[in-house]
């Protein structure tokens, strides 16, 4: 007979984390953003890739139409490899309803 702790591990399946399935308020969206830029501001690619996660979990299909981009081109830009512009990058922050800001460091 299987003992009980092995017949739950046997039950349950694990299933990848997906960030932007957190991320259900723009507070929560902006507060994940500046976490990124506050502990890694030199990761251009994680950064992006942050952004990236915000535009999934508010709807990538939206924040596309409303920065004016094709869904492919906003994948594109905020995928891994993506290297965004900075005006694709305020785009992007516009329509997710999100400022970015400036302070002294």
């Amino acid at each position: 007979m299987a003992k009980a702790s092995e017949t739950m591990t046997a039950r349950h399946e694990t299933l990848p984390y997906d960030v932007a399935a957190q991320l259900r308020s723009p507070a929560e969206m902006a507060a994940y953003l500046d976490a990124w830029l506050e502990d890694a501001p030199d990761d251009v690619a994680g950064i992006a890739r942050a952004l990236g996660d915000v535009a999934r979990a508010k709807g990538m299909t939206e924040v596309a139409r409303d920065a004016g981009l094709s869904r492919e081109s906003l994948y594109r830009a905020l995928s891994e490899n993506g290297n965004p512009g900075f005006s694709t990058v305020l785009r992007v922050v516009r329509a997710l309803g999100l400022r970015l800001r400036v302070e002294v460091a």
